[in-house]
């Protein structure tokens, strides 16, 4: 019991880290800092992230880096290679140039020219629907004149709890959601609770083998029987918000609208905050058509 406990709050510092680095990808983040936020020593931490995260520390700051300027460069067409790699850590243009090509063997500017159809934390939705949702995938392709409508709006901050799959999306996150989280939310009592689905990878630009997605329920207080889940803040703030009505075969779609043609004619811009889609307490599920409702919920910022 020991031993898992011990695991589970290394588990915890590092996670903390992760979401301290994708939060704060546009400042310096050295060693004594990020040891400081796992509460590690920082002579040992190194070595640590390195036998957890199974890359160096360097080597993941510079990955999730230029990933996250290659989801923003397709995004947002409007705003220069410079801007892009001025907000996500990099003090000059040459720095980035060079690992911008060394991750993915072109230019910014190239892989901008190729990737119109950003499609940042889309892992096949209806992931948080419960088991019986996740037994049906078949449903209508949403028509481009039929796309949801968005709003921006003021979204509170919520606290989640939440287990984390690693490895590729699709269906490997469907049998996650009915096989460990809807027995995790039945021993907690969180069944009828508001849900999360946040994909923090985008599968076209991070290795599968490396996509990280946390299936979360909103909480008020502490969980009944914790186990291997975690809690977060999910930020409040601004957030371009669209109901969508579909199946999973269309949600992609919908994704690909809010990030490929309202989000660059929008004036707003992504930022660090995660991208994810919310299940409130009235989302619906048909199981004779496989058609859900859920909020997709991209996090945004003024251009300017």
């Amino acid at each position: 019991m020991a031993s898992q406990d011990n695991r589970s709050i290394y588990a915890e510092r590092l996670h903390r880290v992760l979401e301290y680095i994708d939060r704060n990808l546009d400042r310096p983040l050295d060693l004594d800092t990020l040891a400081g936020v796992a509460h590690f020593s920082a002579y040992h931490f190194h070595r640590v992230f390195r036998a957890w995260a199974g890359e160096t520390l360097g080597d993941y700051l510079r990955r999730r880096r230029v990933e996250l300027a290659a989801i923003r460069l397709a995004a947002q067409p409007r705003v220069s290679v410079l801007s892009v790699a001025l907000s996500v850590g990099f003090s000059s243009t040459e720095a980035f140039a060079r690992a911008f090509r060394a991750r993915f063997g072109c230019t910014a500017t190239a892989w901008r020219r190729q990737h119109s159809n950003p499609s940042q934390a889309i892992g096949k939705a209806g992931q948080a629907l419960e088991s019986s949702v996740i037994q049906h995938e078949a449903s209508p392709q949403l028509q481009s004149e039929n796309l949801m409508e968005v709003t921006v709006i003021e979204r509170p901050p919520a606290k989640v709890a939440y287990l984390r799959h690693v490895g590729p999306y699709g269906e490997s996150i469907s049998r996650f959601w009915q096989e460990v989280v809807y027995p995790w939310m039945v021993a907690n009592s969180l069944l009828g609770q508001p849900r999360y689905g946040i994909s923090h990878d985008d599968p076209t630009v991070t290795s599968p083998d490396q996509c990280r997605y946390d299936a979360g329920v909103e909480i008020k207080g502490p969980l009944a029987a914790p186990g291997k889940a975690l809690t977060t803040m999910i930020p409040g703030g601004s957030y371009a918000v669209g109901r969508f009505q579909g199946g999973v075969a269309a949600i992609d779609k919908a994704w690909d609208h809010m990030l490929r043609i309202w989000l660059p004619d929008s004036g707003l811009q992504l930022d660090a905050r995660p991208l994810f889609e919310y299940y409130p307490k009235d989302s619906t599920f048909d199981p004779a058509t496989g058609i859900f409702t859920c909020d997709i919920a991209v996090p945004v910022a003024s251009l300017q």
